[in-house]
């Protein structure tokens, strides 16, 4: 149980996607311009890492890796599919982001309209193929952990993009320099965000 713990806090706080990797910055920075849009984005990329990871461990374990098809039988125990690790990660990816477009657009008509192209694009976002590829080269022990791992992935995304949007509201009605206005601002919070999380590398977990 304490090595979830750890797992899941480190994928949080510590490896934080935006923060420690700035992976999935362009719906991070595009999307963060109301927090009601950045808790809707934010609650997809939890449901679609919490899925995708474990899923694709599944795969990795059981499918791709050199050995992994042993089950079959001794005939296959050679065989190495690795090589179509990120093709197979991505199919898996896009059809969790369609599954929840598609809920979206049933569900929450006006999020679906105001998360506009952001939400297939979920599909391409960086930090969700990241998660996977953090997950193999971190050969995780178990389902459980890979799970962990991507559900603390997800819930550090939702933290990040809803605190860029709560200050980006709140920077609305302060005097900022005509030149920095916009992302100019949202890049300097950014980075000092960055700075504020790097503080959670010196926990000994």
């Amino acid at each position: 149980m304490q090595e979830l713990v750890n797992i899941f806090a480190k994928a949080i706080f510590i490896d934080n996607m935006v923060f420690a990797y700035f992976l999935g910055m362009c719906s991070y920075l595009a999307v963060s311009k109301k927090v009601s849009t950045s808790f809707g984005l934010g609650i997809a990329v939890v449901f679609v890492l919490t899925v995708t990871v474990p899923t694709n461990y599944l795969l990795q374990n059981f499918v791709l890796q050199e050995g992994a098809l042993a089950w079959i039988g001794p005939n296959f125990a050679d065989v190495d599919l690795s090589f179509l690790s990120f093709i197979l990660f991505i199919a898996v990816i896009a059809s969790m982001v369609q599954l929840v477009e598609m809920l979206v657009e049933k569900f929450s008509p006006a999020l679906y309209g105001a998360l506009g192209i952001f939400l297939p694009l979920i599909a391409v976002n960086c930090a969700i193929l990241g998660g996977s590829l953090f997950m193999q080269e971190r050969n995780y022990a178990n389902i459980t952990e890979a799970t962990v791992f991507g559900f603390g992935s997800g819930i550090g995304f939702f933290i990040a993009i809803v605190a860029i949007a709560a200050i980006r509201e709140k920077i609305q009605y302060s005097n900022v320099p005509a030149p920095l206005k916009g992302l100019g601002i949202t890049f300097i919070v950014t980075g000092l965000m960055g700075i504020g999380f790097m503080s959670f590398m010196g926990i000994k977990l």
